[in-house]
């Protein structure tokens, strides 16, 4: 989180010009807020795991993904594939392969 500005000390005078009452509380004065999310945060990820299952296998998932995208690319007539290195030369889809989209 970003640090903030002090609160200027609280003896300033008001609008009238009259000094503050010493004591009185300055509602206007910042308090530093902190909240601690770390076991929120374990609890989120066991139960993101708990729903997955213990079958899900990682591996599996990012191969047919890879999958998906070479079957999304493939067969493109010569202006999808003009348009596809298009957009891999600007950045927009990342090369693939030997930087063609599959035949």
């Amino acid at each position: 989180m970003a640090s903030h500005d002090p609160t200027p000390p609280s003896d300033a005078s008001d609008a009238s010009g009259t000094p503050g009452t010493p004591g009185a509380s300055d509602a206007s004065e910042l308090v530093d807020f902190a909240v601690d999310l770390t076991s929120q945060e374990v609890l989120r990820r066991a139960q993101v795991m708990a729903a997955l299952g213990p079958d899900w296998d990682p591996m599996e998932v990012l191969l047919g993904e890879e999958a998906a995208y070479d079957l999304l690319y493939s067969g493109l007539d010569a202006e999808q594939q003009r348009l596809y290195d298009d957009l891999v030369t600007a950045g927009v889809l990342p090369a693939r392969g030997d930087g063609r989209a599959a035949a």
